[in-house]
This record gives structure tokens, sequence and C-alpha cells, in this order.
């Protein structure tokens, strides 16, 4: 009986198969049975002649042979993507299908002005929209859930993904309006008014903490919240003061006549946005995407700031 031709497709379900380590996991993320993967690899691990993993052990484990073959086919699968991409950007009217992802932190005026252009621009086009945090929104980009995501950094294990960093957005205090603080003061814990956190599952509450480790500024913590919206009110309200950044700022408009900006004491530091696709979204349609969230943010972050907030000249804004 004539050996079967090598399929693209046992290709893809190894890869992934290798990358979770259980079938269970590569079945539910492809929409397929259990029994269906196991027959595809079983069908390239027997046109290959090798055994690729130690089907005795749970989690699934490559073999040595398994490792070689993996390392060697990532590079051919990115390629294959990519050029499938390409060939099939066209004219991004005629794109059929977009899922984007997004950080809640261009929910208010950018995802809705963007959705709106690219439903004008792309008429065929069925769109998800997907608002997550970034650790989630990459997890799903690199599970090939979405085509496109916004996340803040820094990125790291980005594999095949391709990134685009879109705006600098400076880390900063924000206090309260009705209260005369000094900044020094506050970071040195020195005043009544506490320290209030993002939830420290959120990739800015990672980035904070590392921070204030670096300045070895130990805060206690009276209250955590993953909403940004929440803390600002919290500040406010007079309840305590925060670190964020401009454009989570930007999002808490009513609340602006009763908080203070200021700038973050010594070494400024802050998180890059990013714009990440697969290798599979067209080229054009990445394009298409990044241009307009530019524009965007330009018109209601960037430009508002750098007008109202002079110092924040030098390091709010977009990447080139």
């Amino acid at each position: 009986m004539a050996r079967k031709e090598l399929s693209l497709r046992w290709l893809e379900l190894f890869q992934i198969c290798a990358e979770k380590g259980s079938l269970h996991a590569t079945a539910d993320e492809m929409g397929l049975s259990v029994s269906t993967v196991s027959h595809h690899l079983s069908n390239l691990e027997e046109h290959l002649g090798v055994a690729l993993f130690d089907h005795a052990r749970r989690p699934m484990v490559l073999t040595p042979t398994g490792r070689v073959f993996l390392r060697n086919i990532d590079d051919a699968l990115f390629a294959i993507r990519k050029a499938k991409a390409e060939a099939s950007a066209g004219n991004v009217a005629d794109a059929s299908y977009l899922r984007i992802g997004t950080i809640e932190d261009f929910d208010g005026d950018i995802m809705p002005e963007l959705a709106v252009h690219l439903s004008e621009t792309m008429p065929k086009c069925d769109f998800l929209y997907h608002t997550d945090a970034s650790l989630s929104i990459l997890e799903m980009l690199r599970n090939r859930q979405l085509d496109v995501g916004i996340a803040s950094g820094p990125l790291d294990r980005l594999h095949d993904l391709e990134d685009r960093p879109l705006l600098r957005d400076p880390f900063v205090l924000i206090m309260p309006e009705s209260v005369d603080l000094d900044v020094q003061e506050v970071m040195r814990g020195k005043t009544e008014l506490p320290f209030l956190r993002f939830s420290g599952q959120l990739m800015i509450a990672r980035q904070i903490e590392s921070q204030l480790r670096r300045m070895r500024i130990r805060l206690p913590t009276r209250f955590e919240c993953a909403n940004n919206l929440t803390l600002m009110a919290m500040v406010a309200a007079g309840v305590g003061w925060t670190i964020s950044t401009p454009l989570l700022y930007s999002r808490a408009k009513r609340f602006h006549s009763q908080l203070s900006m200021r700038r973050f004491p010594g070494k400024s530091f802050a998180r890059t946005l990013t714009l990440v696709a697969t290798p599979d979204c067209s080229g054009s349609v990445l394009d298409l995407v990044d241009t307009k969230l530019r524009e965007l943010v330009t018109e209601h972050a960037v430009r508002p700031f750098h007008s109202e907030i002079p110092w924040l000249r030098d390091s709010f804004g977009l990447i080139d």
C-alpha cells in the first residue's frame, strides 16, 4: 500500500500539541475531537517512521527526535503562514473575517472609532472585538484565537507573532486635587494617604512593583483593584493615591477636576503599547489597523496632553 503524503495539517497539529503537551488542549483549540488529533499525529509518526512523543508520559513530552523535528519545522510553518497571508491579502475591501483583541485602555474613544472605520473600509468583513488583559490577549494570539491584538509590554515569548510598538506611555503619580502632597513624602510613605494598587495579576501592576523594588520602596497595600476607573474614582474621592499612566488617566475624564497628575520622581519609566499580529494576518489589513490607530491615539490622547501638560511632551508619544 502506498504511503500517505506528508500533510500540512499533521505538522500544524504536531506543533500545537508539542507546545501544549495535551491532546485535549490541542483538540479544544482546533475544534477537533481528541481521536482525530491522535489519528493525525499517529499518521505523522508512521510517515516519518519515528516516535515524536513519549506516549507513556503525561503531560505529553517530545522525544529527542521530536525536539529536533519541531525545531526544524517551526521556521517552515512560519514561512508558509506568511506566504498564505501575503497571497490572500489582495484588497482589504475583500477581507471576510477579522478578530481584534485590545486591553481596556482603548475602549473609550479609540476602539469604537476604529471599529467604525474598519467596517466602512472592509464592508464584506465580519468582525469580532474582544477586550481583556494583556497576558490574555497575547495567549489568544499565540493560540490563533485572534488575528490582531493591542497589548502592553514588555512583551516576551512572542514566538512567530509580529509586533509593532505603538505608544510610549510613562508612569505618573495620580493624587487627589484637594490635598496638597509632596511627591517625595508620598513615595516614602510619609503621608497618611495610602497607595492604591492595580491587581497583581495585571502586567501593569508587575511593572510598577518591579520599579518600586528597584527603588527599594515598600508601600503597604490597603486597596487593590483591576479596574482603572475604580482606582481613579477612589483617588478623586481623596481615599488614596496611585501610580498610573497618561493614557489610563485620559479614560477617567469625569474625575479630572478632582485629580492631579505629577511626574514620577527620579528616573522615569514607561510601558510600551504594541500592536501584535499573527503571521496569518494580511499585511495590508495590519497596515490599515496600524495607521488608523496612530491617527486616533494622536487625536484623543497625545495631542491633547501635549497641549495641556507640556512636561509630557518628552515622554508620552507615538513610537515611529
